[in-house]
């Protein structure tokens, strides 16, 4: 194996353990936005749709990255939204001025419709609730709506609209990025926290076993970051089992270094959220832990220039269609590994959005759907990154940014399925110019074989794919070999990489 001067070294041990995997963190994230629903995962003229006028062809890439839980209606649009709008006979439903995206609503698709389409594409769902321009009222009544058997106002009105059995969702999210002046019915964190505490109280009234999450910052660059956090949780922390972050990154001015540094940015943001929460918990002198839902993360800007021109109050016009190409997709793979390096309290996390919105699935309105690059590295953790998430030690050469300094040019997490008796290392490159040799020592785990190293690269960082045109793919063959409990794996210049050990039958 050819060797160069950039060496990386780790050492992974079978007892050193983070904390078990939450599989949904490998959540995603659908909104009425854009083409995400109408000419995403709904298109009734489509060939392909079923009898709901729902796409095959989407649901099953979908499948393919095992989505185990989606969070649903939004995002901003849900702060304006009557769920009542999209219950009931279709033809009877109104249409309705959006105003978070300044679309129009034509609620053919809602919530029956949208859990049905989720429980057949193999994922739960995340429900929000409107804490905009509604509240304590509305909130209650959609969870009885969804979620009691039967016998009152609203479980009777859903089982008059066919649904007979209770949906029984577990997750709810208490209003959307409620921090933020663009929000509406955005509120003061004392405001939040009060309105968020008392809807909890009647949710939970109706449904004792439902979990909850309250709106953390929609950023760490907002204003009020982490004194929204504190304040909202004074209120809140006995009742919630989670907070969200919210966060997106861009290459703006075209720093591919720095750029694939933004998710050491991340990490400090989940820090910071955590020590906010434990000092709450301390305050409050509570021996319960608040968990993280980072349920809403992504590349976000090539798009914006385009979305500015949009003509307002059409349906479904194509907004926040990022096109991927693969330094996206590189920092996608970091970020995913900064979710498994905290996975003890990193509980949920949604990547924004699934189809067509700022999304690993594309579509063409009556033809394609495809893969963007950045639904492989997402598709790799969500299939291999089942089990418990260690904690290898590592020693890294590292390099200086524009707004980093120390950045390891190995980024790299690794996760254990003890049942399945195999160890799964994902590995980022971050240098531009020079490949990585890699040596790891997997001595505890006696009796192990290399199944397949995955990589990722390209010689063009801006490659994009399109319909018919997959120019970045994952191949599997990368160079690696195990010789007496030491592996040695030569990781490509700007490369993802997923290296798969099995114990030996």
């Amino acid at each position: 194996m050819a060797t160069t001067g950039l060496k990386a070294r780790m050492i992974v041990d079978k007892f050193f353990r983070i904390a078990e995997v939450d599989k949904r963190i490998y959540g995603s994230f659908i909104e009425h936005l854009g083409r995400a629903v109408y000419g995403g995962i709904y298109e009734p003229s489509h060939p392909s749709a079923n009898e709901s006028g729902f796409r095959n062809d989407v649901k099953e890439l979908v499948k393919q990255l095992n989505v185990p839980i989606i969070r649903y209606p939004g995002g901003n649009f849900v702060s304006g939204y009557n769920w009542e709008d999209g219950v009931g006979p279709v033809e009877s439903r109104p249409k309705r001025l959006e105003l978070a995206w300044r679309t129009v609503e034509p609620n053919e698709v809602g919530t029956n419709e949208f859990i049905k389409w989720a429980k057949e594409a193999g994922s739960d769902v995340m429900m929000a609730v409107n804490l905009g321009t509604r509240g304590i009222d509305a909130a209650r009544n959609l969870v009885e709506y969804c979620n009691h058997p039967g016998g009152s106002k609203y479980s009777d009105l859903r089982r008059s609209h066919g649904v007979e059995q209770a949906h029984r969702i577990k997750t709810w999210c208490l209003g959307n990025e409620m921090d933020g002046p663009w929000q509406i019915g955005h509120k003061t964190a004392e405001e939040y926290g009060r309105l968020a505490l008392e809807t909890a109280k009647a949710m939970r009234l109706i449904d004792p076993d439902i979990e909850l999450v309250s709106c953390g910052s929609s950023s760490s660059a907002m204003p009020t970051f982490p004194e929204w956090e504190a304040t909202t949780l004074d209120h809140t922390y006995d009742a919630v089992d989670y907070i969200s972050l919210h966060q997106y990154y861009g290459n703006r001015d075209n720093d591919t270094a720095n750029y694939l540094a933004r998710s050491m940015d991340m990490d400090h943001f989940i820090h910071t959220v955590i020590s906010t929460c434990d000092y709450i918990k301390a305050k409050k002198r509570s021996k319960k832990k608040m968990m993280l839902s980072f349920d809403e993360w992504n590349v976000w800007y090539h798009s914006n220039e385009a979305d500015t021109k949009i003509e307002p109050w059409t349906i479904a016009p194509p907004q926040l269609e990022d096109i991927y190409n693969f330094e996206d997709a590189l920092l996608v793979g970091s970020m995913l590994i900064t979710f498994l390096r905290h996975a003890d309290r990193v509980k949920m996390a949604c990547l924004a959005q699934l189809v067509n919105v700022i999304a690993p699935i594309m579509t063409e309105n009556n033809g394609r759907a495809w893969k963007q690059t950045i639904f492989y590295p997402y598709m790799h953790a969500s299939q291999f990154g089942r089990g418990v998430s260690l904690m290898p030690v590592v020693d890294s050469p590292k390099y200086d940014a524009k707004d980093f300094t120390d950045v390891p040019y190995l980024d790299s997490a690794v996760v254990y399925d003890e049942a399945g008796e195999t160890l799964t290392i994902f590995a980022v490159n971050r240098h531009l110019s020079e490949g990585l040799d890699l040596t790891c020592d997997v001595r505890s785990f006696e009796g192990y074989s290399i199944v397949e190293h995955i990589v990722m690269e390209h010689e063009d960082l801006k490659a994009v794919n399109g319909p018919g045109e997959e120019k970045v793919a994952p191949r599997s063959g990368g160079s690696s070999k195990l010789d007496s409990g030491i592996l040695t794996a030569r990781l490509s210049k700007a490369s993802w990489n997923v290296i798969r050990l099995r114990k030996a039958p």
